[in-house]
């Protein structure tokens, strides 16, 4: 036996191009899963089975706090000394229902050993004293005898933010729904009433109970040495002995009557009250074989997956809500369950919701589904597995997370990778029984009465009598304390504050693994770029391995129009894909595009030119397609592009509904991204640009818009078809193609169809002109936590680009804002970010119970960085740290797409090769110039807010001017 292990499976994987082989540690009952592959981007991961027992978020602030310390790292946080100095590609850790995941990667082998050896050190022998509880779990705050007791932790806030959110609860409660009496009933995330009954003794105990060898799952994948793994982890488990640990998932005992849940949710006195959302909710079985599971994504595709899927049509179309809720097919935990239904819903119609949804499944049981629903849903799952594209997150990863959904619950994992017989199988079985699904449809929904309805009803009063209550609650707890307890409190802030704000020793942090500056390539990573002239078309191409798939963006530039059309561009990118063509209605144009391709997306791009005050504006529509069905992809593309249809009024009116729900559930869940785009729109065309077509400025365009089209259709489809006209213009047209070189000349004849269609014509480019918003705005939402940005243009106050700025402003969040808005302040994050092009930099807080003192601390971060002094070995890490940004691992689709954008943003390779080579040759100098530069935004500088109106009203008077309020949520 290897280093202790037992080999219980070896599986050749062909669809990963790898092995698999599952082990166990005999010694310690651990489980490893081996997965060896060619991918450079290694990830590793252990993970334990953490079933909660009440909703205090036990599970959760361990997740935390296990990272803060340990035996062999015994700084406050070797997770952010990782975060500030590894080429890592991933680095978090995840809390679910029924377990934790701590996952890293690296493409650098001695980088991802360090990696795995911080974490297996944390997660076995961490630190876990009564300040670290306090700091991310909770804890009372005093600041004097006679003030009132508050109550702050990192967790706590995050958990807050997440309590704001409407559709994050609607998705939490409607799961709860279905397991009375399991583990699943409660929030392993913690709610915040709940947060505070957590003792620093059960916490304790949690991490002793379930983080050992005998409760864990370990996971590699890679090409790096499979026999290393095993010598890495049995060196670090060989001390423990197995035991006997309860940790298993107990199934929920089906029931045979259907429930009705009522519950409410906070919403601003400013906004419509008279409107909920509504879920129904299914209980499928427990952990089902990977046929059955696949089954299952099939069908969830068939009935909400397409624009045209059946019962999303029926739920959308009925006009009783404005957007589909509910999670959809739920597969991450030991039962599925399939959740759906309608936000936007009148209070008077919320019944009427459970009966389409029933009428609409017994109708297709018994007229049946439409076989080319079916064959686009099959297809569009098959493609999903075999692209295998996850995007910035590691393959690796993802299959990690897959195979837990197996693992953790007694099955096999190696099962949960593979695919390619499943589907077999299941088209096979579609062949012998035509209604397979159907009969899936009538087994597990129409005759499984373990289902629920969930009405989740808004209450304009919620917010204020939770504070109320609270206040009473903690009140009535300091009442009960006696002086010397409230004394205790005081003094336990003043030794948290002290410890939160006390260095690490020096000899501590030199225990943190390191890579050299030696370890880095001095060269960036190359992209294959060839600019191809057709017939007056730009067509970019990038000869890359893409195992067989086209990758095809047709670019329309829009810069040819009138900035006041720019917000219609993200609701004409979804017309063209799901309002339908003059030749096909919406319904069949979405089963064709799944039956025939991979899938075709638009997307708006728009970025500021490199050394220019213009930005690169463009409707993108992406498409691909595996290369032997390329013609079908671009006979598609011909169809939507050149033949759209663009008159259906309740279509387009069932579009925006859609995209103003999505945009309205961002702006608690995103609300630091929304402020950053609004702190944007100060400086630049192009930030100003994307507030119009994805900022707040888009939202009350939508808002708008659905009046206008009862007022005014006329006019609309008539700028809609302008815009059209304006934009399909072969002067300004382009192509982005990733493939192989063989693909594209196969191809080639069909792409010169494709370009002959296109209409040549004679328009100028329009000159924007762009308008300001108050520097100093607050946004109102309903929410208990609160978001922060400021920003400026350091181009506009004289700075020159270097690259030492990208070293800097990372570090800052990494350092300085972590350790005063995060740790001390108690918010979820904070981020400096500095986009080079535009020159603009952004401070921003995410979920944080600050306003003014966040503020002030963006304005220290100049004196911060013009005093530091780092020693080699920090600003090693902090270069480093960069390049792993700059470095991080592209799918072929995402290396095709970045190409295109350096070529339009004018960035070249030499400018970038000299941006590394000046982060590489970073120096303490350029952190105090960085600094000196910064101190020039204190007063030159928008600010926005983000916050529930009380906290707006509360701290106007501490600020240094009033906000514009403007209301949101």
């Amino acid at each position: 036996m290897p280093y202790g292990f037992e080999i219980l499976e070896e599986k050749k994987i062909k669809e990963i191009n790898g092995t698999g082989r599952l082990y166990l540690h005999t010694k310690t009952n651990a489980q490893l899963l081996s997965i060896s592959n060619n991918d450079e981007n290694k990830v590793f991961g252990i993970s334990f089975r953490t079933p909660p027992h009440n909703s205090t978020g036990v599970p959760h602030i361990l997740e935390h706090s296990v990272l803060c310390g340990s035996r062999k790292y015994p700084v406050k946080e070797p997770f952010l000394e990782l975060l500030k100095g590894s080429l890592h590609t991933f680095l978090n850790a995840f809390t679910y229902p029924d377990k934790t995941c701590y996952p890293v990667a690296s493409q650098n082998i001695k980088d991802f050993y360090n990696l795995i050896d911080v974490y297996l050190d944390a997660v076995f022998y961490p630190r876990l004293t009564k300040y670290t509880f306090q700091q991310e779990g909770w804890h009372y705050e005093l600041e004097s005898i006679d003030g009132p007791l508050t109550i702050k932790g990192v967790v706590y806030s995050e958990m807050k933010g997440v309590y704001s959110s409407p559709d994050e609860l609607l998705n939490e409660f409607s799961m709860r729904t279905l397991f009375p009496d399991t583990i699943y009933k409660y929030d392993a995330g913690g709610d915040p009433k709940e947060i505070p009954n957590l003792t620093y003794e059960e916490f304790k105990e949690f991490h002793a109970r379930f983080y050992h060898p005998s409760n864990a799952f370990i996971w590699f994948y890679g090409n790096d040495d499979p026999y290393e793994r095993l010598r890495f982890i049995d060196h670090f488990i060989k001390d423990f002995e197995k035991k006997p640990i309860e940790s298993h998932i107990k199934s929920q005992p089906f029931v045979n009557n259907p429930r009705y849940i009522s519950k409410y949710f906070m919403t601003d006195k400013s906004r419509d009250e008279s409107k909920g959302m509504v879920t129904i909710n299914w209980l499928l079985p427990d952990i089902p074989d990977q046929t059955l599971r696949i089954s299952f994504m099939i069908l969830e595709h068939i009935l909400i997956g397409m624009p045209g899927s059946p019962l999303k049509k029926a739920l959308i179309e009925s006009g009783l809500g404005e957007d589909i809720a509910g999670i959809g097919l739920e597969r991450e935990i030991k039962h599925l369950f399939f959740s759906t239904g309608l936000k936007g819903v009148a209070l008077d119609n919320m019944n009427k919701v459970e009966d389409l949804v029933f009428e609409t499944i017994q109708r297709l049981v018994k007229d049946k589904i439409d076989p080319d629903t079916i064959e686009a849903a099959i297809n569009t799952i098959e493609f999903r597995f075999r692209e295998n594209n996850t995007g910035r997150f590691p393959r690796g990863l993802a299959l990690m997370l897959r195979a837990l959904t197996f693992w953790i619950y007694d099955g096999n994992p190696i099962s949960a990778i593979s695919f390619e017989l499943d589907i077999e199988r299941i088209k096979k079985q579609l062949n012998k029984n035509p209604y397979y699904f159907e009969d899936m449809l009538k087994q597990y929904f129409l005759d499984n009465f373990h289902r629920t309805v969930f009405l989740f009803k808004p209450d304009p009063s919620m917010k204020e009598k939770e504070e109320k209550e609270e206040r009473k609650r903690l009140a009535k707890i300091k009442s009960k304390m006696s002086s010397s307890k409230l004394k205790q409190i005081i003094e336990d802030v003043k030794k948290l504050n002290e410890i939160q704000k006390t260095p690490d020793p020096p000899e501590a942090l030199a225990k943190i693994p390191v890579l050299k500056l030696e370890d880095i390539d001095k060269q960036n990573k190359q992209i294959p770029f060839e600019l191809i002239k057709n017939k007056g078309v730009d067509i970019l191409f990038h000869d890359i391995f893409t195992n067989g798939i086209l990758y095809i963006d047709v670019g329309l530039d829009l810069h040819c129009l009138d900035s006041k059309y720019l917000p219609y561009i993200p609701i004409l990118g979804k017309c063209l894909l799901e309002m339908g063509t003059q030749k096909k209605d919406f319904v069949k144009l979405s089963q064709i595009i799944g039956q025939k391709t991979g899938g075709i997306k638009p997307q708006v791009f728009i970025y500021p030119i490199k050394n220019s005050k213009k930005c690169v504006a463009k409707l993108f529509l992406r498409a691909k397609a595996v290369a032997e069905k390329a013609p079908y992809l671009l006979d598609i593309l011909k169809e939507i592009i050149f033949y759209p249809k663009l008159d259906n009024k309740n279509r387009f009116l069932q579009i925006v509904l859609e995209e103003k729900a999505k945009y309205e559930k961002k702006l608690i869940s995103l609300g630091h991204e929304i402020l950053r785009i609004r702190l944007n729109s100060h400086f630049t065309e192009s930030g100003w640009a994307n507030e119009q077509v994805s900022g707040i400025t888009y939202l009350f365009f939508l808002r708008n818009l659905i009046k206008d089209i009862h007022t005014n259709w006329d006019l609309i489809l008539t700028t809609l078809q302008n815009i059209y006209n304006q934009i399909f213009n072969k002067k300004t047209f382009i192509l982005n193609i990733t493939s192989s070189q063989k693909e594209l000349k196969n191809n080639e004849n069909y792409l010169n169809e494709f370009i002959d269609l296109i209409p040549e014509i004679n328009l100028t480019e329009k000159i924007w002109h762009t308008s300001q918003d108050s520097d100093f705005e607050a946004f109102s939402i309903s929410s208990k936590i609160n978001f922060v940005g400021k920003g400026a243009c350091l181009y506009d106050l004289g700075y020159k680009f270097h690259g030492s700025a990208l070293v800097a402003s990372k570090y800052l969040r990494n350092s300085f804002l972590w350790e005063k808005i995060r740790v001390q302040g108690g918010a979820y994050g904070a981020f400096c970010i500095f986009d080079r092009l535009s020159g603009t930099v952004c401070f921003l807080s995410y979920r944080d119970p600050n306003v003014v003192e966040t503020i002030n601390i963006f304005d220290q971060s100049s004196d911060f960085l013009k005093n530091i002094i780092m020693d080699k070995q920090e600003l090693t890490k902090a270069i480093i740290s960069t390049i792993s940004d700059i470095d991080m691992p592209l799918l072929p689709d995402e290396k095709g797409f970045i190409s295109m954008r350096y070529y339009l943003t004018n960035d070249s390779e030499e400018s970038r090769q000299k941006m590394r080579e000046e982060i590489l040759s970073t120096t303490n100098d350029n952190f105090k110039y960085f600094g000196e530069i910064l101190a020039l935004i204190k007063n030159q500088s928008a600010v926005k807010i983000m916050a529930s109106i009380d906290i707006i009203k509360e701290i106007q008077n501490q600020l240094f001017v009033k906000p514009k309020i403007i209301h949101l949520l």
